[in-house]
Formats: C-alpha cells, sequence, structure tokens
C-alpha cells in the first residue's frame, strides 16, 4: 500500500529526458514524520519521489511525472545534475552519524516491489541503479555499506558482478581513475591521490566491497573494480546508452 501525502518541492521535468536512474538514499534522521516533514517543508527546498519507513509503509511525496530535489549536486557518466532524470527514494535509517544500523527485513521487501515498479514503468539499466553516494561522494554516504546491493541485483535490481576472482586493474592511481571513470563515477584522470580520488573509492567500496570502506585501493577493491567494469560492459551491450545533452 502507498500513502500519498504530496511535497510542494517539485519542478516539470524538461523535454526530451527520459526517466533513466533510480537513486536510493537514507534519510539520516530519527523517524519517518521527521524526514517526511523535511521532504514536505516548502523552505528545506529538497524532496523525494517515495519514502519508506522501517514497517514498510511506502509514501509517495513527488509523482514521477514531476523532478523531485532529492540528488543535489550530482554527477553520473559525465552528466551533472541527476534530479531531472532520476526516480528518488528515500529508506528511513538514522544514518552514519546518528546511529545507522541494518535496514529491516519489511522494509527492504517493500523496496524490492517498489524497485520492480519503477522498473517497469521506465528504461532504467541495471547499471544505474544507484545510491546517493556514488553520484555524489564528496557529500554523501547514503544508503551505506549495510544496504544489500548484492540481494537486490539478484532480482534484477541493480547491477553485481557474476565473477568477482578478477585480474584486479593495475595499481597506478590513473589505471585506478580510469577504471572507475569507465564505470560510471565522475572522477578526474589526473594521477593524484587527492580528496576527490580517496571519496570516490570510498563510494565505490560502500557499494560494491562493503566490508571495508576505507579509500584504499587494495587489491580486493581493484579485483572488484576490474568486475564491475565487465558487469558495467555487459549492461551497456545490453541496453547502450542513449544520446543527449548534460542536464543541470
Amino acid at each position: 500500500m502507498i500513502t500519498d501525502r504530496q511535497s510542494p518541492n517539485f519542478s516539470a521535468r524538461p523535454p526530451g529526458f527520459d526517466i533513466d536512474l533510480l537513486i536510493l538514499h537514507y534519510t539520516g534522521m530519527g523517524s519517518a514524520q521527521a524526514a517526511i516533514d523535511r521532504l514536505c517543508d516548502p523552505e528545506a527546498k529538497v524532496s523525494s519521489h517515495y519514502l519508506i519507513d522501517e514497517d514498510g509503509t511506502v509514501h509517495q511525496l513527488v509523482t514521477e511525472d514531476k523532478t523531485a530535489w532529492h540528488a543535489g549536486q550530482s554527477c553520473w557518466e559525465g552528466k551533472i545534475g541527476m534530479n531531472q532524470r532520476s526516480v528518488g527514494i528515500e529508506l528511513v535509517n538514522p544514518g552514519h552519524e546518528n546511529g545507522y544500523r541494518d535496514f529491516p527485513e519489511a522494509q527492504m521487501a517493500a523496496l524490492e516491489d517498489l524497485c520492480q515498479q519503477v522498473l517497469s514503468r521506465h528504461p532504467i539499466p541495471r547499471r544505474q541503479v544507484l545510491g546517493h553516494s556514488d553520484i555524489a561522494p564528496m557529500r554523501k554516504d547514503d544508503p551505506g555499506e549495510l544496504f544489500p546491493w548484492e540481494r537486490f541485483s539478484r532480482k534484477g535490481i541493480g547491477l553485481w558482478p557474476q565473477h568477482v576472482d578478477m585480474e584486479p586493474v593495475p595499481a597506478q592511481i590513473r589505471d585506478v581513475q580510469n577504471a572507475l571513470r569507465s564505470i560510471g563515477y565522475c572522477i578526474p584522470v589526473d594521477g593524484q591521490d587527492s580528496p576527490v580520488y580517496r571519496a570516490i573509492l570510498k563510494a565505490f567500496q560502500r557499494h560494491w566491497r562493503p566490508k571495508k570502506v576505507d579509500g584504499a585501493a587494495d587489491k580486493t577493491t581493484r579485483q572488484m573494480i576490474a568486475a564491475v567494469q565487465v558487469a558495467v560492459q555487459a549492461d551497456m551491450a545490453a541496453s547502450p546508452p542513449k544520446g543527449g545533452a548534460c542536464d543541470h
């Protein structure tokens, strides 16, 4: 069951943009009501299409034909501003700063059902079901390393490599940056061990190597980068990217 409480925080979707990303978040707040109140506060200027409480209750705040303001400054595959081309789902969870915890089964079951519905309505490739931290790694950590990406991929929601025992990408920073960029991360290829480089490594680890999120390009991380590269290439062959201008 989906309850309806419309947020005033939305805008029209511009013509010519397909909805081709599904972005998952956590609320980072103490309760569903606190999060809903903020997402519906016109002064906050933030929103999402859906919010799922820990008991599995789904709240729709913005209809999918409108642009919800959930992604903020963001980038993926060289394109900026993900709001206009995405559906955003918030999961009630206190987040890293307030007692981050496992996502309850009722919440995950409701999310699985909702994601299947969203994916049935929009041409969203598996490689573009992402976390907020993937598209905004310098600002965001959500939904975090406790989110069960591999489980969801088994239901066709998101991407997970079939084989992870791969030859790792080379250890040189420029090689790692090139590999992360080929996956979709907006990372400069400058060979520098910079805060941006470390933040994007952490974002990758939160999604695909969650047992250790330290921003270091160790062998296991580089093996997983290689495995995700292969999975992304296969997904691109199955659903080639469409052309279109960068959005803002």
